[in-house]
């Protein structure tokens, strides 16, 4: 079976293309490989991608509808796994129009080419961003998604709103993942881990945001892989064939103790600025899984003691660190 993954070159897609590929589907990817943060991460990433026989890379816009709808009919794509997008809480308050070229346009046209293709599956990328203000926890499906503190979470919202209107008006098949703050080896630099890191080991400061109080549901790369493996034949069959689910480890850290564990694999302290709230942040997530486990086997395997040393283990290889 092919697969088409957009995002093949950012961080999740990098990895559930490299998992579909030890499985043995074949792959087409797809990326722009724009600049967000350091596109050697990117071009590494493919690297290792590409030694498998099995996986095709297009250099493709998605706002290039045309381009997109070729790959798609060339290489008879029935199942579609969206994780391109414009990511980033903070550089969306600086850049929103950014966002509404590859997180609306590009979606609209994945909905299209997906309805115009007879698209059998269409699995996407949304994220826990969506649940905004939320002040009761765990946070399941249910609850309301109507206040979005940024514009990425607004954009986001708006893409689950999207699909569930072509679910409903076309039967198009679509599923909708929330994401809890995933980390692990080949990250983004922009995320905590990758910059908490980096600072450490180059003497420089961190800044915590609501002097370290935040909490997340930091959710090991691995686990968020096999949650997305575990939908890909579990096609919505209701007379609107939507469904959405949260893809989190089901449970909740400060930032301030997060960061102790970089320390400790580092055998080093950090220099930390405490800093206040800053606009858009999200003070808490915690996820509710229980709809996908009941769903899937999906069962989250890897605790942040372990996730960070092997993310450290990871960071020190690619920069050559002993």
């Amino acid at each position: 079976m092919t697969i088409l993954i957009t995002g093949s070159a950012g961080f999740i897609g990098y990895h559930v293309s490299k998992k579909l590929l030890y499985k043995n589907y074949k792959i087409i990817g797809l990326d722009n490989i724009n600049n967000y943060y350091d596109i050697n991460l990117k071009k590494k990433r493919l690297i290792n991608l590409k030694k498998n026989k099995n996986f095709l890379f297009n250099k493709i816009d998605l706002c290039n509808y045309s381009k997109l709808n070729n790959s798609i009919k060339k290489n008879k794509i029935k199942i579609i796994i969206h994780l391109a997008a414009q990511a980033g809480v903070r550089n969306s308050i600086k850049n929103p129009k950014n966002y509404f070229k590859s997180n609306l346009e590009g979606f609209f046209n994945i909905l299209e080419v997906s309805r115009n293709n007879r698209i059998k599956h269409l699995i996407f990328a949304s994220t826990s961003s969506v649940y905004g203000e939320n002040d009761k926890f765990p946070l399941n499906e249910n609850h309301k998604t109507d206040h979005p503190l940024s514009f990425y979470a607004a954009t986001k919202k708006s893409n689950e709103v999207m699909a569930h209107s072509y679910s409903h008006i076309y039967k198009l098949p679509c599923t909708g993942l929330r994401f809890f703050t995933v980390y692990g080896p080949f990250g983004r630099p922009d995320m905590a881990l990758y910059k908490f890191t980096n600072n450490i080991v180059k003497n420089k400061s961190i800044d915590l945001f609501n002097y370290g109080n935040h909490q997340r549901d930091f959710t090991y790369i691995d686990d968020v892989v096999d949650g997305i493996v575990s939908l890909i034949n579990k096609v919505p069959k209701k007379n609107t064939p939507y469904e959405i689910f949260n893809i989190g480890n089901g449970k909740s850290k400060k930032l301030i103790d997060y960061l102790k564990y970089i320390e400790k694999y580092l055998l080093k302290n950090a220099k930390i600025r405490k800093l206040p709230l800053q606009k858009g942040d999200i003070i808490k997530t915690h996820s509710n899984i229980k709809k996908l486990k009941n769903f899937t086997s999906y069962k989250p395997k890897t605790d942040i003691d372990l996730g960070i040393s092997k993310f450290i283990e990871w960071f020190k290889d690619y920069h050559k660190i002993n």
